[in-house]
């Protein structure tokens, strides 16, 4: 990692739902959660906690030189909402194939 950068990625309990028009595509009690330098809170879920038949694979692909390679999914009207890193880096091992959604919502009391 460059000077000053920083990732951690640990277990987390906190219990997150992500819906997309409407719909709840996932819901999770055990994310991990990710947090890097100058990146919001990222949470990456078990993929058995994700509507994965709501996923459409997308022919993008990002690459970041903390993370590694990035994979992306869409959501019916909503192009490239989801990705995943098959083969992430070393460092942070824990998020092979956990699915990162844009927008998550972490729901306090349920």
């Amino acid at each position: 990692m460059t000077a000053g950068h920083r990732i951690t990625v640990e277990q987390g309990a906190q219990h997150v739902r992500v819906e997309h028009d409407g719909q709840v595509v996932a819901e999770s009690r055990s994310p991990l959660v990710l947090r890097e330098t100058g990146c919001p809170v990222r949470y990456y879920l078990p993929p058995q906690d994700v509507r994965t038949d709501l996923l459409t694979p997308s022919d993008t692909h990002t690459y970041c030189p903390f993370k590694g390679t990035a994979s992306y999914w869409s959501l019916p009207g909503g192009r490239d909402q989801v990705w995943a890193y098959p083969e992430p880096k070393p460092e942070v091992a824990a998020i092979k194939d956990h699915l990162c959604f844009y927008e998550v919502e972490e729901v306090t009391g349920a």
